[in-house]
């Protein structure tokens, strides 16, 4: 299949083709190029594909994947031979992730975007995302006088937000404390770590990047990869944290992440217990994780992120075209996803489903509870009965 720029696409009538995302719905949820018909790969492995039919017979078709290698593979798919014939077929030179990076190379342009990002933050979406960001290291007491934080960023949109509330928060100066704002490549291509790079760039964010060869040793790992990945990746950024002189590492895990968390507990591990605002690390003396975007919900992320038109990658690895197991805490998208989807049914019958869920964990009433373990230590209700 021919390889088309996104520069040559943008002088094509705009009526006279189609975009079409073939990714799984993982990577959809973190954005897609707007105008462009999900159509994931699974469907088009089908002889038949209804959808490719609702599309204008006149039309090219350009399919993308996230970094273009994909769709260059896909010619000699069953239900796509016949449209190879009868019209133009494309592969979208770098995918998805091309498609970004080519927003990002004008500098007024790049100027523009961040004065909008910072300016969103502090008016439309202040109530949304600062209040409960600033909310969260208060109660929390997540940032204390003194503390030098390596504000950990993967590249997707939750820690790159989380980045710009730090600047945000420390611009207040009603605490004094330092920032570095820390990359670690794992091993990411070439197209990814430069769209993390060209993202950092256009928000007006100071990274400091490190490399690992995290991703070359779980390559021949067959069982959980993605956990022994996440595992691993906490200790390095641990580690170079501590070598800049930090004291604390902050994630971006966010508030649906948490009750997710605690449903994923109690539904795949027969297990109560929360995703913790902050962690005394048991392997790096001294050292401490926080998470600052505990109370914020995901949903006014993406919101803020659609309003100042970025894209962020969900994950950064080399197997992002093929690996949809990917998620930053290890566990899997697909059950996560699970998840999500079964709270979201919920939440249409009981409108507060969400909050109770996160609250359960601050209303255990230990005198009706069969057994709990402390301090690795496990305690019956019989011991005291």
């Amino acid at each position: 299949m021919n390889e088309v720029k996104i520069e040559e696409i943008k002088k094509w009538p705009k009526d006279s083709y189609t975009l079409i995302d073939i990714r799984d719905e993982g990577l959809v949820a973190y954005g897609m190029i707007q105008g462009a018909v999900h159509i994931p790969e699974e469907e088009l492995l089908n002889s038949d594909c209804p959808k490719l039919d609702e599309i204008p017979k006149e039309n090219k078709m350009v399919f993308y994947c996230e970094i273009g290698r994909r769709t260059r593979e896909i010619e000699e798919l069953p239900c796509l031979k016949e449209s190879l014939e009868e019209r133009g077929c494309y592969s979208l030179e770098g995918g998805y992730v091309g498609y970004i990076r080519s927003g990002l190379q004008d500098e007024d342009a790049i100027k523009e975007k961040k004065e909008k990002a910072e300016k969103s933050i502090q008016k439309k979406f202040h109530k949304q995302l600062f209040s409960p960001f600033a909310k969260a290291c208060k109660n929390y007491q997540l940032i204390e006088e003194g503390d030098h934080i390596a504000v950990c960023i993967s590249g997707g949109k939750d820690s790159m937000l989380m980045a710009k509330l730090f600047q945000e928060i420390q611009r207040h100066r009603k605490v004094n404390f330092d920032l570095t704002f820390l990359v670690m490549d794992p091993g990411y291509n070439q197209a990814n770590r430069e769209l993390i790079e060209s993202n950092a760039k256009a928000l007006g964010i100071p990274i400091t990047i490190f490399e690992s060869d995290i991703f070359d040793t779980v390559d021949t790992i067959e069982k959980s990869p993605c956990y022994l990945c996440a595992r691993m990746r906490r200790g390095y950024l641990y580690s170079k944290a501590q070598e800049l002189g930090c004291n604390k590492i902050a994630l971006g895990h966010h508030y649906d992440d948490v009750i997710e968390t605690i449903l994923m507990g109690m539904l795949y591990g027969a297990q109560v217990q929360t995703m913790m605002p902050k962690l005394h690390s048991t392997n790096f003396e001294g050292m401490e994780l926080i998470r600052p975007l505990y109370l914020v919900r995901e949903s006014d992320i993406i919101a803020w992120r659609d309003y100042n038109e970025l894209h962020f990658l969900q994950c950064a690895c080399h197997f992002t075209d093929t690996c949809t197991t990917c998620h930053e805490d290890g566990t899997t998208s697909s059950k996560r996803l699970e998840t999500k989807k079964l709270i979201a049914r919920l939440k249409e019958e009981n409108p507060y489903v969400e909050s109770n869920i996160f609250n359960s964990v601050e209303n255990v009433n230990l005198d009706t509870v069969i057994c709990y373990k402390q301090k690795g230590v496990r305690h019956h209700f019989l011991d005291e009965y």
